[in-house]
Order: structure tokens, then C-alpha cells, then sequence
């Protein structure tokens, strides 16, 4: 099923060129083939298509851009440099700072740094000319770094706190609980382990497969609607997308900047003495 949906990169918006309203053909309303694409190439069962295209040039494009600002840092920064430290420092007191404080938050900057950026490049690439699509509308990406996430996290409780001691937190256990106290760690147990990884990797998905249907919907609007009198509802149609390119430029960053502050306050649970 999932082949028959499938398109080629340069067959996205996936509808007919010389289709308009009024010509009898109706509107091609964008769906999953829009987010499935047909493999460029396959070696040894494992296909490569256009978002890991795009996840690997934006690894790249990141590593390149912070090696070619840290690479040799001078003491009178210049403007690569200063816009390395700006966004290097934004991570690093705005959000690891504020959570996990300066001496237990500063070993994890690094990591912290890296997440932000890429998920915030991989969402990027929804409105980037010829790519136009964001990495992290397919779920498997989201989903692989909050499991990365998941993984340290639940190491760390562990390591910090003994079996015992990650249990308890786990399960939120407290005695002044009472009677409640089992049906509560049941569901804190399910909701930490099981609930919450699925959760930080929904939250960034579903925000950028929405916010890449629209985009995709007003587009294909625009065109469709360059007919006659349609023309004047394609004018309002492009003034939609405009904006919505703008608001999904906000949008972007705000969800690599929940991602983080959300990989951090998991880490703090974890580092926390009382629970």
C-alpha cells in the first residue's frame, strides 16, 4: 500500500499542471503522498529517499557551519564566529542553564546544543526552495531522537540513583500517599516509561506534518485557482501561504526549542535528589 502512495521527490505537490478550477477537473487535495517518497536508491534492503537526503546534507551543513566557528576562535570573534557563540550560548543559558543549572547542566551542553540545531535545521527544510520538506514530518526521525533522549535519561536515573532509588522515581513513590499510593506508581510507571517518549517524538511530528499540510494545501490552492474569475481567490490563496511560510518559520524554531527544553527537564528529574 504504502508503495502505491509513494512519489518521487520532484512529484511533491503531486497534481496535474494544467489542472484549474472551472477546466472539470477537481481540486488535488494533498495527502500521505505527500510524505512518502519513492527511493533514490536501495543498497543491501535499505532504501534511500529525499528526507534522509536531507537529514544527512543537514548533518553536514551543521557540523561544517559550527567546525568553520569554533575551528580557530579568536578573541575579537568574527561574524561566523559571533553567530556560533550566540546560538551556542542561547542553548546553553536559555535553556540548560534555566533547568539543570550551570554545574550539573554544563557537561550536557554539548549534547543539548547539537539536538537543538538539528531538529531545528531537519525542520527548517520544509521551506527551503527545492528541498521543501521537513525531516521531522516523518515520525521515525522524531521519534529516533526522543528514544536517544529516552536511552540517557533512563541511564542516568539509574546511575544516579541506584535500582531502588530510579524505581521510586520512576513510580513518583511517596508514602504520604497512603492508600492511593499503588494505583499512582502504576500510573506514573506507565506514564514515564512507556507514555513519555512517545509523547516528546508526537509532539514534534505532529506540528510539522500539520504545519507541512498546509503549506502544501495552499499552494497547490494557489495554482489551482488561477482561472477566470479565480484568480482573485488565488491572490488571497499566495497571501495565505506567504504568511503561513512565516508563521511555520516561528513555528519551527519554537518546536527544536520545546524538543530541548523537554530533553532537560527529563534530565533534571533525573539528577534530582527528591522526587
Amino acid at each position: 500500500m504504502l508503495k502505491e502512495l509513494a512519489v518521487s521527490a520532484d512529484q511533491m505537490l503531486a497534481f496535474e499542471t494544467d489542472c484549474h478550477i472551472f477546466d472539470g477537473c477537481g481540486f488535488p487535495a494533498p495527502g500521505l503522498h505527500s510524505f512518502i517518497f519513492k527511493p533514490m536508491f536501495t543498497i543491501g534492503g535499505f532504501e534511500f529517499n529525499k528526507p534522509i537526503l536531507l537529514a544527512l546534507v543537514g548533518t553536514v551543513l551543521i557540523v561544517g557551519f559550527f567546525w568553520a566557528a569554533f575551528n580557530k576562535p579568536k578573541l575579537v570573534p568574527g561574524k561566523l564566529q559571533m553567530v556560533g557563540e550566540a546560538g551556542y550560548d542561547f542553548v546553553r543559558r536559555g535553556v540548560v542553564y534555566e533547568t539543570l543549572g550551570k554545574r550539573d547542566g554544563e557537561k550536557y551542553v554539548p549534547f543539548v546544543v547539537a539536538l537543538f540545531f538539528f531538529v531545528w535545521v531537519m525542520n527548517l527544510w520544509s521551506v527551503i526552495p527545492l528541498a521543501q520538506f521537513p525531516v521531522t514530518s516523518i515520525f521515525a526521525f522524531p521519534l529516533g531522537l526522543a528514544l536517544v533522549v529516552y536511552v540517557i535519561w533512563v541511564g542516568l536515573t539509574f546511575k544516579k540513583h541506584g535500582f531502588v532509588g530510579a524505581f521510586k522515581n520512576f513510580t513518583g513513590y511517596d508514602k504520604s500517599l497512603g492508600a492511593v499510593l499503588p494505583l499512582v506508581m502504576v500510573i506514573e510507571l506507565f506514564s514515564n516509561l512507556l507514555v513519555r517518549p512517545f509523547t516528546h517524538a508526537v509532539r514534534l511530528f505532529a506540528n510539522m506534518f500539520a504545519g507541512h499540510m498546509l503549506l502544501v494545501m495552499f499552494s497547490i490552492a494557489s495554482w489551482y485557482l488561477l482561472n477566470g474569475i479565480g484568480i482573485a481567490y488565488a491572490v488571497v490563496s499566495f497571501g495565505m501561504t506567504v504568511l503561513m511560510v512565516a508563521f511555520e518559520l516561528f513555528i519551527q524554531a519554537v518546536q527544536a526549542y520545546v524538543f530541548v527544553l523537554l530533553t532537560c527537564t527529563y534530565l533534571q528529574g533525573a539528577l534530582a535528589e527528591h522526587h
